[in-house]
């Protein structure tokens, strides 16, 4: 990982619950090229990946013969390690678990204000024209139909926070089953169904090839006026355009964490309408929260040569599946 991302992941306190168990080198490594980083695959059992690790593919295996296990200390392992890692029998983790809580958290803020129109009220008075709608139908979080597009950590985590918060949960996911859709607070339904009858819609589906822009033109007009798009999952399920035809009019409103492309080149029309809030990819841990990536690391190493259930195992069968 980089040297920056370690000061945050790995900062002292976790570092010693680290070395407390295993002989770990001072060495952060962002080059598999340099010598020292060769000297050090050549004795490492385990790695910790993070943000900024190269490629983890046939030729850094071949550099390190006695890996068994990768921790990765971050969410999405794809672009970090090639399918050799699996072909060669080593366990990876990922700690895209402690990752899903603040996603979850901001998902969960976004949610509520929107339902009050915060976003579009803020243009306005920054702009000069403020409205009281403080008796608007049009605002408000109780009574809401939220409806949750993809059952994933993430998703699941905040169908648990909404749930018994005076909204109706629907939720959409064809892994899923009614039955368990209930235990999670939720109505299962068809994603047409969920985007005609939900107030606010939040995505947390994984982008894979059948869900590259899931939300386009046709799914987006099913969407009732009024409301809104959230999306701190991945840019590429909404067909941006379309979107951004659907909200330059005001019919709809939406929160979008992601965009595709990422970032949208400046003067985009999505960034300058009063009715859309679009943050840097932020949504999840940055700052004081990525100790919990590195700690989450940390423990499924533990767990590793402890011989216990890893929490975060990613299996080569899960792949074309997850994000």
């Amino acid at each position: 990982m980089r040297p920056d991302v370690a000061a945050l992941a790995l900062p002292d306190g976790v570092r010693a619950r680290l070395a407390a168990g295993f002989d770990v080198p001072d060495l952060v490594v962002d080059d598999f090229g340099r010598p020292e980083a060769r000297k050090a695959l050549g004795r490492a059992d385990v790695l910790i990946s993070g943000w900024g690790c190269p490629l983890i593919d046939a030729g850094v295996l071949a550099d390190a013969p006695r890996v068994r296990a990768v921790m990765h200390a971050a969410g999405s392992v794809k672009q970090v390690l090639a399918r050799e890692v699996w072909e060669r029998g080593i366990t990876v983790s990922s700690a895209a678990p402690a990752n899903a809580g603040p996603v979850a958290d901001y998902t969960v803020a976004a949610i509520h204000l929107a339902a009050k129109r915060a976003f579009r009220m803020a243009g306005e008075y920054r702009a000069g024209r403020p409205r009281d709608l403080t008796v608007s139908p049009a605002t408000g979080f109780l009574d809401r139909t939220v409806g949750i597009v993809g059952a994933s950590k993430i998703g699941r985590l905040v169908l648990g926070r909404l749930a018994g918060t005076g909204v109706r949960l629907l939720v959409h996911d064809p892994y899923l089953a009614g039955a368990e859709a209930a235990a999670l607070g939720g109505e299962l339904v068809g994603l047409d169904a969920l985007l005609t009858a939900s107030d606010i819609v939040s995505l947390h589906a994984p982008l894979l090839p059948g869900t590259r822009q899931l939300i386009d033109a046709r799914a987006l007009a099913l969407l009732r006026d009024g409301a809104i798009l959230i999306n701190t999952a991945r840019g590429g399920l909404v067909d941006t355009e379309a979107l951004a035809a659907h909200c330059a009019d005001g019919r709809i409103d939406a929160v979008l964490d992601v965009t595709d492309p990422e970032p949208l080149p400046p003067g985009h029309v999505l960034l300058g309408l009063p009715n859309v809030l679009v943050t840097p990819h932020i949504a999840g841990a940055m700052g004081t929260e990525v100790r919990l990536l590195g700690e989450f690391a940390v423990a499924e190493a533990e767990r590793f040569v402890a011989g216990e259930r890893l929490l975060g195992e990613v299996r080569a069968e899960d792949l074309p599946r997850i994000a």
